[in-house]
């Protein structure tokens, strides 16, 4: 008969967000295995303006193969905490979802004060941050984001892929907030 005894309880969840702006099917691969190795809390994949719609129809989604890349960034951190994921709903529906309180960040190339780097540190703060699709925010979402208390700051001059960007700008956060 085999007996397990817990030690010690996993560590909790890092508070950390990620609102991404659907992007290609294999983007999404990559991102859901590395934002789940570095341990974000959620990943909700959301609908855009500049995205294509047939992203959100990807078999990714409708198989459920996006679990199997979860799980892979979770054995990589070995770590038995999955993230919250969610997919093809709208941006403002995602918003909605979101608890009070926090810092919330939205990445942009074009309206964006700061660099993410130069922001406050988080300290114990739960972080959202939010990633637009492939060509970025449109001017509507721009809005929206502001009117929940987005700010926004860049990631340097460069324009940078999706899943680039995401393990940059967790990165930036998970150090200012001395996880790393």
């Amino acid at each position: 008969m085999l007996e397990f005894d817990w030690t010690a309880a996993p560590p909790p969840a890092e508070a950390i967000t990620l609102i991404i702006g659907l992007p290609r099917p294999q983007t999404a691969r990559d991102v859901l295995r590395d934002a789940t190795t570095l341990g974000s809390a959620a990943l909700h994949f959301v609908r855009t303006e500049k995205a294509p719609a047939s992203y959100a129809q990807s078999s990714l989604w409708s198989s459920g193969e996006w679990r199997r890349h979860v799980i892979q960034g979770a054995e990589q951190a070995a770590c038995t905490l999955l993230p919250e994921v969610s997919h093809g709903h709208s941006l403002a529906a995602a918003i909605e979802t979101l608890p009070a309180g926090g810092v919330r960040w939205a990445l942009d190339n074009y309206e964006s004060p700061q660099q993410l780097g130069q922001c406050a540190a988080t300290g114990t703060q739960a972080v959202t941050l939010a990633i637009g699709a492939e060509r970025g925010w449109s001017a509507g979402e721009r809005a929206l984001l502001r009117a929940h208390e987005f700010k926004f700051a860049h990631l340097g001059v460069r324009v940078l892929r999706t899943e680039t960007a995401v393990v940059a700008a967790l990165a930036i956060i998970r150090t200012r907030a001395g996880l790393m």
